[in-house]
């Protein structure tokens, strides 16, 4: 009888700590420039009302930003989007009235589009 319930124990925290993990917040980061700007009036207003619809909120939208590292090509757009977890940023991603107009931004535009877990992997644990 203790066994099972030591078990049922360490099964039950195993659960919590696999749902915890995919229940934190979530950035997308997405570099964006357009080499057609056709796409751009019919995309706005969806994605401003699907990233709404899954919990997301723009932080930064912004063709204001500036290199302090490192070499490259910058985007014309930098955008930031906070998710409440990484099921919602893909629900909006996978979201199927948004395919259309994810095809149209990455057909007129070069983008790249990072999903972050919101939180720092390298801390130390405060004493040491």
């Amino acid at each position: 009888m203790k066994k099972t319930l030591v078990l049922a124990a360490l099964l039950t925290i195993a659960a919590v700590q696999a749902i915890a993990q995919d229940k934190g917040t979530y950035y997308s980061v997405l570099e964006v420039t357009p080499t057609d700007d056709a796409w751009v009036a019919a995309y706005l207003p969806v994605a401003d009302r699907l990233v709404a619809a899954h919990g997301g909120t723009y932080l930064a939208r912004t063709p204001t930003h500036e290199r302090l590292e490192g070499k490259g090509e910058d985007a014309a757009l930098r955008i930031i989007i906070e998710w409440p977890s990484k099921d919602a940023a893909l629900a909006f991603a996978n979201d199927p009235e948004y395919a259309p107009h994810l095809k149209a931004r990455t057909e007129g535009s070069t983008s790249h589009h990072y999903l972050i877990e919101g939180k720092d992997a390298l801390a130390q644990p405060s004493g040491q």
